[in-house]
């Protein structure tokens, strides 16, 4: 299962109504306790230690959200460098176009905001594109803890900068 995350199917919900049963779950990390939150279709988010936005009264045992689990955990025994969950993310067009940029650098390696920003065909919207990268809803899976700044600095996470540092050095990165 090694190789690209561009594997994991990605289901796209921008303005559908659909009537859609939410799923939660947890999974105790080395970066701490995770959220996971899912409809029937694929995972919607990855929620860090106390960023839960929903307090579910309890875990709800469901294959998609055994299946994240089951790529976490190796993800962070270091058996497993792309994942294959089905994802559901929900955000604009430019923020898709991002999200999906994420999941082309390779596990183990770092590209600046202003990377990301030509790889998309808009070079000059590195600060739109750190924005979008800010509210990726799904961390870890869209790896948006391998954009640094330009000058290689490890600029903010959503996790916080210390769960961004035990990421990349989870990966075998090094970075100051």
């Amino acid at each position: 299962m090694r190789g690209s995350s561009a594997g994991a199917r990605i289901h796209r919900a921008l303005g559908e109504r659909v009537a859609l049963t939410l799923l939660f779950d947890t999974l105790i990390t080395p970066v701490g306790t995770l959220s996971l939150e899912a409809d029937q279709t694929g995972l919607t988010a990855i929620r860090f230690p106390g960023r839960a936005q929903h307090t579910p009264k309890s875990s709800v045992t469901h294959a998609l959200l055994a299946e994240a689990k089951r790529e976490l955990q190796a993800y962070f025994e270091g058996r497993l460098t792309a994942f294959s969950v089905p994802l559901n993310w929900r955000g604009t067009s430019f923020q898709d176009t991002v999200w999906r940029a994420l999941m082309d650098i390779p596990y183990g390696e770092t590209v600046s905001y202003g990377d990301i920003a030509k790889s998309i065909g808009r070079p000059k919207s590195a600060r739109p594109v750190g924005g979008a990268v800010g509210r990726n809803p799904l961390p870890i899976m869209v790896p948006c803890h391998r954009v640094i700044g330009s000058d290689r600095s490890l600029t903010g996470f959503t996790g916080g900068i210390e769960i961004k540092v035990a990421l990349l050095e989870q990966e075998g990165l090094h970075l100051q």
